[in-house]
């Protein structure tokens, strides 16, 4: 049942990725001379264009090198061009449609219609292009948040901790190591406590991770109370057990529905994916019942790497919820959608008197690109009042 249930979701996925590739392609084609040799050069490029990041994705289960990196960076970056290539194509429709009923457009651009098609093609691929580059050149600088919380603590033996949040790292295929190498420096720099990594550390086939030991960079975060982290989407699309086995021997200690004391002081928790269920057949714990015993003075820390029903944690009795996964929508315009679906779409807030804070991630899935919000790593000092 659970493989029909895949076959099923994956072939929809597929259907709507080619048929927007074929919107753009008709439209691109429509624009060009009839017969000429340029149309034939578009066709080559746009198939290899459309299909480079399934078959990159498909051939690194079976070989990682670099031609398989060259197929998942072109077609990743090709998903990120497609956004921006519907939305302006939909638009151009919209004008024309409007056209027939209300004139809008210049005569001028309708007596030489070929020429106005070809403009508009050139135009939009270059305004695409500039989209696309400033975006990816977006994901280079990555911004330190600094975010001060007080939570009650009348029985804590410390009277603050120093924490450093990150999520949604995403390493694999599309991550350079040098990124990593300069992530590390600077959590490292900021002299945390300890160290927290809110889910989707890794991408999904923990394969390419694995091949370029982007494992020993991670390796090298250091922080006295211990570098903790849950899991997230990513880590079981990828294989779960996997997944955890690489990030525990690579010195990270996942905390899966259970509950942590830390130096006497507050308790950190930490919650199974909420696709725990879709991967593995299996239930996670109710957050009541993982913080059952958790009510003795001390504050209550919970990792919970998908941002769903705060209001049930903060009833449960956590006082301080970190979580990740929305990416705050990673591209513009789909930050308005994370924002209809969560409570939280990114940054501090509070749900019925329990701290929130949602961190819109440091890496990136799919395209490797962000616009309209920044890679953070979130330096976070935590008061117990």
């Amino acid at each position: 049942m659970r493989s029909i249930t895949f076959i099923i979701f994956y072939s929809i996925v597929l259907s709507i990725y080619f048929l927007a590739n074929y919107y753009i392609f008709i439209r691109g084609w429509q624009a060009l001379p009839s017969g000429s040799r340029v149309r034939t050069i578009y066709l080559a490029l746009f198939l290899f264009l459309s299909i480079s990041y399934v078959a990159g994705r498909i051939m690194e289960r079976f070989w990682l090198g670099p031609p398989t990196n060259f197929l998942v960076w072109t077609g990743s970056f090709w998903m990120g061009s497609m956004i921006y290539f519907i939305l302006i194509l939909v638009i151009i429709d919209i004008v024309r449609l409007t056209n027939i009923a209300l004139p809008v457009i210049p005569s001028a651009w309708l007596s030489n219609i070929e020429q106005t098609r070809l403009t508009l093609f050139v135009t939009v691929t270059s305004l695409v292009f500039v989209i696309v580059m400033a975006a990816h050149i977006n994901t280079w600088f990555t911004k330190v948040n600094r975010i001060e919380v007080s939570l009650n603590g009348e029985q804590s033996e410390m009277s603050s901790v120093n924490m450093v949040l990150v999520s949604d790292i995403h390493l694999g295929s599309l991550t350079p190591k040098n990124r990593i190498n300069r992530m590390v420096n600077r959590i490292n720099a900021l002299e945390p406590d300890i160290i927290l990594l809110a889910g989707d550390i890794l991408d999904e086939d923990v394969g390419p991770v694995i091949h370029r030991d982007l494992g020993s960079a991670i390796n090298k975060l250091s922080a006295p109370l211990g570098v903790y982290g849950v899991t997230g989407n990513h880590e079981y699309i990828g294989g779960i057990a996997k997944a955890t086995n690489y990030l525990t021997s690579h010195g990270i200690h996942l905390i899966r529905d259970s509950v942590i004391k830390i130096n006497n002081s507050f308790y950190l928790a930490g919650r199974e994916d909420l696709n725990i269920d879709r991967f593995s057949g299996k239930k996670r714990k109710s957050v009541d019942e993982l913080l059952k015993n958790t009510g003795n003075g001390l504050p209550v820390i919970l990792l919970d790497h998908q941002p769903f029903n705060l209001e049930k944690a903060a009833a449960a009795g956590a006082d301080l919820q970190l979580s990740g996964h929305t990416h705050h929508g990673q591209l513009w315009p789909f930050n308005f959608i994370t924002r209809a679906v969560y409570t939280i779409s990114r940054g501090l807030g509070e749900v019925d008197g329990m701290k929130v804070y949602v961190s819109n991630g440091i890496g990136t899935w799919g395209p490797p690109m962000r616009l309209g919000s920044r890679p953070e790593i979130v330096h976070m000092k935590v008061t117990f009042r």
